[in-house]
This record gives C-alpha cells, structure tokens and sequence, in this order.
C-alpha cells in the first residue's frame, strides 16, 4: 500500500510538473510575443485586439471549455469506454455552430463597442471555435488517462504557429494598424488549425485509438454531459463578464478620457498577461488532481478525496504566493522588458495595475485548483454557482469604481481582487461541505452495461 500511494503521489507531481511547465512555457512565448505585437499595434491596435477576445472566449466556452476536466473526469472514472469519440462528435458540432454564430455575430459586436475594425477580426477568428474544440476533446482525453505530456505540447506548439505566423503578418501590414491588427487575428487561427493536427495525430496512435474507425461504440452523451455542462456555464461566466467590461467600462471611460480603448489594452492585454504568467504554473496541479481525486470519490472514499484535494491547494498557495510577491517587486522590470514600447504614462499605469492585482496570482490559482476539486469531487454545479455570483459582481464593480471615483480603470483591477477573493473562499466552503454517500459510485447504472457491451465489442 505504502509502495502504490509513493507511485501515485509521484504520478501525480510529474503529471503536474509536466502540464504545468507546459502551460507557463505558452504563457510566457505569450508574454514574449506581446513586445512586437505591441510595437506593431500601439495601445489603440491592442486595445482592438482584446475587443474581439470576449464574444470568442464566450463561443469557445460553450463549445470547448470545461471539456478537459470533465472528459478526464468520465475517462478516470473507468466507466464509459470510448467516451472521447462520443465527445468528439459533440462538441466537434457545438464548434461549428459557434464559428458560424461568431462570423454572424461581428457586425453587431463592431457596432456595440463602437470600433468597425473588429468585425474583420472577428470573421478572421471564427474558424478556430472549432478546431479549439476537438483540440480540448483530445487533452480531456489524455489527462483522463493521467498523460499530462499531449496537453503541455500541443498548448506549446500552438503558441510557437501563433508568435511566428503573428510577427510574419504583423511585419507584412504594419503601415496600416487595422490590417496589422486583422493579421495578429488570422495568426491565431492559423495556430489553432495547425494544433488540432497535431492532436488529432497523437490521438490515433494513442492505445485507445486501436480499434477500427468504422467501429462506433455506445454513445456517452450523458454522462459526458453531466460533467462538461456545469463547468462550460462556470467557465462562460468570465469571459462574460469580459465581454461586459469591454462594453460598460470602455463606455464609462470614454465619458473621462480620450484614450479609452488604449486603456482597455494596457488593462486586459498588459497588465492581466502578466498576471497569467504564474497562474498557468499551478494549471497543471488542477489538471493533474481530477484523475488521482475522482476515482476516490467515485468509490465513496470522499474523507481521501478531501484530503488529497487540501493538499492540491496547499501546494498551489505554496507555488502561487512567491509569484505574487515577485509580480508586485519586479512589476517595473517587467514592464521595461516586455512592454518597452508604451509611452511614460502607459509604463506606469501598467505598473500600477499589475501591483495592484498582484494579488489576484494567489486568488485566481486557487479558483482554478478548488473549482477542478469540486468537480473531481462530483460537485461541478458549485464551481459554477461561484463563478457566476463573482463574476456580476466584478462587472458591477468595476462600473462603479471607474464612475464614481477617480481610479478609473484601475477601478477594474481593484473589482478583480475583491471578486476573486471571494471566489475562493466560497469554492473553500463548498469542499469543507462536500459529503460522500456510499452509493454515489453508481450514478448510473447503463454506463456499467454500456461498458460491458463495449468490452465485448
């Protein structure tokens, strides 16, 4: 026993050391590219380019995310053979439908944020809803399987596509801040159809992809569905609450200043970049927690899950705490190496920003590692309803800051540290609240005959 608990402890800190080495590696080729993506756009070209990113974040929530977790939650579970092919067909359609809601969506989104230029960005950007999609179906797949390896270079791969194809494009049309601008979107497309390749190749020589294409198995739509759907509408509620922002406080700050969209990129396309940097370090701690968690739940065993899903988020506090004490030091080195190009004034918004949402690396880690236990923990509808009551208040907040007070769009900032703050000790209540019932392992009981059939099949 003491031999088989030593592998799986190592199992799961290498599966986390490998996602997460991944996850910082695209984050900071990320970071990286935003030194010539910001000297080819300026402020007003990146606050264009942070425009176009909340209708997609919000497309691509319903059709990819929260489907890593929840896949790796059904393929850890052992009880659905052949449930990413299932997937796959799913959420492949939910793809192409939020590419084509995307492309029709454009004109609209243009007029409401009032900036025509992001209609083509958003035409350009359609595409990839799908292919993120069964890239997502894929890394479910894999870290289901406790192989963290497919995630972390697929992420890797589609960011290096993404940088190159981005500064090539961005160097062909820099004379012209909107076709640079429409270019930097197009990279990203290019990087997400190149990505979805490269998953779709490992997945056929994985040792599940064995059996003959022709074979269909019994189709897993519920109970992939039970786990996909609370964590798409807990994922849903950022991005819309992006999208909010994007409208409500670039509206708000046109009203006090003339350089409103250039603030809304130094906020979100700046300031929060970095903030990301180390959140993605504590990634892989999430990911690799569903599968070592879940099959303790499943059994019933919910005293071990709760105490394997305490030291998920002790060790992410560890991690975490130093980033944010380094992001609040080294803020202004930072700036210089990564954003040179902003003027004097920019510069120092920036640093003020990121020191003040330093905090938030701390915060926005343990979100993402307690809402990945609570679903491990077969609780997923509370993730959600954090999620959603956090992110109104943020909108609500920041509105409020920027209107009546002079912090302006550091008034955003300081929401984000409240809301999430309050984010974290609520998803800490649920799991303190978390009770195992001895039948919980048997959700379903066709998914056990479904199994059989598959196995005989």
């Amino acid at each position: 026993m003491k031999n088989k608990s030593r592998t799986l402890k190592q199992s799961y800190l290498k599966g986390a050391l490998v996602i997460s080495a991944g996850g910082f590696v695209s984050k900071l080729l990320g970071a990286v590219y935003r030194i010539p993506l910001l000297a080819f756009l300026g402020g007003d070209g990146m606050g264009i380019y942070q425009m176009v990113y909340p209708l997609y974040c919000i497309l691509l929530t319903i059709s990819a995310s929260g489907i890593p977790t929840g896949i790796a939650r059904v393929i850890s579970s052992g009880q659905c053979a052949f449930a990413e092919r299932s997937a796959i067909r799913l959420y492949g359609f939910f793809g192409l439908i939020g590419s084509v809601i995307m492309f029709l969506l454009s004109a609209p989104l243009a007029a409401a944020q009032g900036e025509p230029a992001v209609e083509l960005c958003c035409k350009l950007l359609a595409p990839s809803v799908f292919f993120v999609s069964v890239i997502s179906v894929v890394r479910g797949y894999f870290q289901g399987k406790g192989n963290m390896t497919p995630t972390a270079f697929t992420e890797i791969a589609e960011q290096l596509i993404k940088v190159v194809a981005g500064i090539a494009l961005c160097y062909v049309f820099r004379g012209n801040v909107f076709r640079a601008v429409a270019a930097a979107v197009l990279a990203v497309t290019i990087s997400e159809v190149f990505s979805a390749c490269l998953a779709a190749a490992m997945y056929f020589r994985s040792e599940r992809a064995k059996p003959p294409l022709y074979y269909r198995p019994a189709d897993y739509y519920k109970p992939i569905l039970r786990f996909t759907i609370p964590l798409t509408f807990t994922a849903m509620a950022m991005p819309l609450s992006q999208l909010a922002e994007s409208i409500v406080l670039v509206w708000i700050l046109r009203g006090a200043a003339d350089n409103a969209t250039s603030l809304w990129g130094i906020f979100s396309g700046c300031a929060m970049t970095l903030i990301n940097l180390p959140v993605s370090l504590t990634y892989g701690l999430a990911a690799a927690g569903v599968p070592r968690i879940s099959p303790l739940a499943q059994s019933g065993r919910m005293d071990e899950a709760k105490i394997c899903a305490r030291k998920s988020l002790m060790i992410t506090l560890a991690v975490s705490a130093p980033c944010a004490v380094a992001l609040y030091v080294f803020a202004p080195l930072a700036a210089d190496i990564i954003f040179s190009s902003l003027s004097s004034s920019e510069r120092e918004l920036l640093i003020t920003l990121v020191r003040i949402m330093s905090v938030n690396a701390v915060t926005l880690s343990l979100v993402q590692t307690s809402s990945a236990c609570l679903t491990s923990l077969g609780k997923p509808l509370y993730g959600t309803l954090t999620q959603w009551v956090t992110s109104v208040l943020r909108v609500i907040l920041s509105a409020l800051l920027a209107a009546f007070t002079p912090l302006s769009v550091c008034g955003a900032a300081v929401a984000a540290n409240i809301c999430y703050f309050v984010a974290v000790l609520l998803n800490l209540w649920y799991i303190i609240r978390v009770r195992g019932k001895s039948n919980e392992n048997n959700v379903d009981r066709t998914w056990s005959k479904r199994r059989r059939y598959d196995a005989v099949g």
